[in-house]
């Protein structure tokens, strides 16, 4: 029975090439590293010969590292592909990892959870997007490994935010410019009870260190105490999920109050909120600003597409994902980082 051929192996290809064992695994796995034009002629010579990579297991025997980052989201892999937010943040990361030949690792936070454990062990080191539903599941991660998160803070771990309450507080004095009547804040998963609705004294609010929109609440709070209305009266509803299906029933009821009680300015914690109220007014026969103003968060292009365009600040979340993965990778200092916002005037709130 004939052999079957050898098989072509890294000191193979780096002899016939004529370049070093190091130059050819830096074309598969650090192509930052050389030249377009040599990693291109490496590649290809590669292919030709049927060589198809390092062995990506032997390496990680030998050097200890597996070259995957684990990005552990707050939601579903669903939610957080289809949503634009999560979704241009993860396009940072995967920028950044792709051009140093790391491969990416995406676990769900609230989905399948018990299964993120053995599946993070073979990650060199962890991203933590969003607020996680349980934090016991960070518990179970590899503690000598890095960690960065991205949207809340771990005690100990370098965190990356945008400035949310500074930016609440700049587009709610541009809102409130124009005196309202009745304001009111809908909210993106505050309260640590369950709650798909109205905010009552009965609920308790996520701290700062556990939810952004704590943060961007206090931002909201500083501008409206500014123009004389105490927090108090300031009526509050939260949404459990950032999508148009949990967002309608709250403010449906929100928009189908009287018209004395209904509120004629709303401060909404998302783009997703705000277009979701949007469009349940335009079916209301509301107008827009007229009967109603308001504003999001987030920038997302759907707003900015829209009419009437959608007021709101813009945050960079592609930026936010790359500077995260800089950060896992070691290639900037794991510290502390904050990236600016940009407050964008549309038609919701002129």
């Amino acid at each position: 029975m004939p052999s079957s051929p050898r098989r072509i192996t890294l000191k193979d290809l780096a002899r016939e090439l004529g370049v070093s064992t190091a130059t050819i695994s830096n074309a598969f796995n650090r192509p930052d590293q050389l030249s377009p034009a040599l990693r291109e002629r490496i590649l290809g010579e590669a292919k030709r010969l049927g060589y198809t990579g390092p062995d990506a297991k032997a390496r990680s025997l030998r050097t200890g590292r597996s070259r995957i980052i684990a990005v552990v989201l707050a939601e579903s892999l669903t939610y957080s592909l289809n949503d634009a937010v999560a979704s241009e943040f993860l396009s940072g990361v995967a920028e950044i990892l792709d051009a140093h030949g790391h491969t990416l690792l995406l676990l769900p936070g609230r989905e399948h959870a018990s299964q993120a454990p053995g599946s993070a062990n073979i990650a060199d080191g962890f991203i933590v997007y969003g607020l996680m539903p349980t934090l016991a599941l960070l518990g179970d991660l590899p503690a000598q490994r890095p960690l960065v998160a991205v949207d809340f803070d771990i005690e100990g771990r370098p965190a990356v935010h945008v400035d949310n309450q500074a930016a609440c507080r700049a587009i709610a004095r541009h809102a409130l410019a124009t005196p309202p009547q009745r304001p009111a804040v809908i909210n993106l998963r505050l309260t640590a009870e369950p709650c798909n609705g109205r905010v009552t004294p009965a609920h308790t609010l996520l701290p700062g260190n556990r939810t952004i929109t704590r943060s961007r609440l206090d931002g909201f709070y500083q501008a409206l105490e500014e123009q004389g209305f105490a927090r108090q009266a300031i009526p509050l509803w939260n949404i459990e999920e950032n999508t148009f299906e949990v967002c309608s029933p709250v403010i449906a009821e929100l928009l189908d109050l009287p018209d004395a009680e209904r509120p004629d300015l709303l401060l909404c914690m998302s783009d997703r909120i705000a277009l979701t109220a949007l469009t349940l007014a335009e079916q209301r026969g509301l107008r827009v600003p007229e009967d109603l103003r308001l504003v999001g968060f987030d920038g997302i292009a759907e707003g900015q597409y829209r009419a009437p365009r959608l007021t709101t600040v813009r945050q960079d979340s592609v930026e936010k994902g790359r500077i995260a993965a800089r950060m896992i990778l070691g290639l900037t200092p794991a510290v502390d980082s904050q990236v600016s916002t940009q407050l964008m005037i549309g038609d919701s709130c002129p």
